[in-house]
């Protein structure tokens, strides 16, 4: 009976080395290996033999099967080896023929405008910082001066993960070790201000750009969203400063040098002396077209951003001395700077996907924003 099965395994080498297809190597794998095949009938006689049989021929069938199962996948490697150079000769790619006369595709409107702020900021010496979007309780809350009892820390504002997802904080951290912290999705790009100033310290000056997540959804509203968020920390650093720097900004963003702020006082857990801005706005054509005293007549003023001088807890929290470093932080949606820049009234068809939104608000991807040619010309 071995002879037999020696022989089989002879014939069935002999077509796989005759085989020119990987069809055809397929079919000898089935007649071979398949539910019905011969050496699968081997395999299912070991069930009906004594132990003392078994043990002689359960290893002969099984190298017989290895034997088979080897050159199967060898015979259909070469094959498909040679079916891969033989499409790699025969294709041509001319690279001499024109571009399409409507080229696909465009860049976001929220990526374009976060492309104009780092041009923007680079020149006034601002780097961009980023961090993870899954974060903890203690960077998103607590070292920004956000008390346990804060309305934000609360499920309806914030997406938690399950408490198992809480992690530890570990003996090689310089923060309070052992703790145990929550783990969410970010609401706000504050924690990366925390990240930068524990890492690099200061003097620091960064923008922080990314996705947020907050549970809230309607027209100017979306679970998800773009915040950009600032943050100076200098020596003898004031409100002046603060003032100066959004203003420079909203006129290098708006290409108008009619923009005028207005500062009120608010109170955010992070800053002290914490300001509401507001920009003057006139109504052009049924909409709000940034530029102009709010005071004037036909006009009037939108809130745009909440920023204040950094709180010294906070700047504790980072481990510097707020005696020696102060500091500013501002921040606002990218989602709703576009929408005024660009006349969009509903932030929801930012992330819907219509092609046709995409090709009314979409950029060329040679549209790169500099100052030079104006952050905003479109290509």
């Amino acid at each position: 009976m071995s002879q037999e099965h020696e022989h089989k395994v002879a014939e069935t080498l002999d077509a796989l080395g005759r085989a020119g297809t990987i069809e055809a190597v397929e079919a000898i794998r089935i007649e071979a290996l398949g539910k019905q095949g011969w050496l699968s009938g081997l395999m299912k006689t070991l069930g009906k033999m004594s132990p003392e049989e078994r043990q002689v021929e359960a290893p002969r069938i099984q190298a017989l099967r290895t034997q088979v199962a080897d050159a199967l996948a060898e015979r259909k490697a070469v094959l498909e080896e040679a079916a891969l150079t033989a499409q790699l000769v025969g294709e041509r790619l001319d690279l001499t023929l024109p571009a399409p006369e409507a080229p696909k595709g465009s860049v976001h409107p929220v990526s374009q405008v976060m492309d104009e702020l780092a041009e923007i900021f680079a020149d006034l010496g601002f780097s961009v910082a980023t961090g993870p979007e899954i974060e903890d309780d203690w960077h998103n809350f607590t070292a920004l001066n956000m008390a346990e009892t804060h309305p934000a820390r609360a499920m309806h504002d914030t997406f938690y993960f399950p408490d198992q997802d809480s992690v530890t904080v570990p003996a090689s951290s310089s923060e309070a070790v052992g703790e145990k912290r929550r783990m969410l999705l970010r609401t706000h790009t504050s924690p990366v201000q925390i990240r930068s100033l524990v890492e690099q310290g200061a003097p620091i000056r960064i923008i922080a750009p990314g996705r947020v997540y907050r549970s809230d959804s309607d027209a100017t509203h979306t679970p998800m969203f773009h915040q950009v968020e600032g943050l100076v920390i200098d020596r003898d650093i004031h409100l002046g400063h603060l003032k100066w720097t959004l203003e420079t900004f909203l006129k290098a963003f708006f290409e108008r040098d009619d923009i005028v702020l207005r500062l009120r006082p608010s109170y955010f857990p992070f800053t002290e002396p914490s300001v509401e801005v507001d920009v003057g706005f006139a109504v052009e054509n049924g909409r709000r077209v940034l530029g102009g005293s709010g005071d004037d007549d036909g006009h009037g003023w939108m809130e745009l951003l909440g920023s204040g001088m950094v709180n010294r807890r906070v700047i504790e929290f980072a481990g510097l001395d707020p005696d020696e470093w102060q500091g500013f932080a501002w921040g606002l949606g990218v989602d709703r700077l576009a929408m005024l820049k660009y006349g969009m009234d509903d932030l929801r068809a930012f992330f819907d996907g219509d092609n046709r939104w995409l090709a009314h608000y979409g950029f060329s991807a040679f549209d790169q924003p500099t100052l030079s040619a104006g952050v905003g010309a479109k290509a």
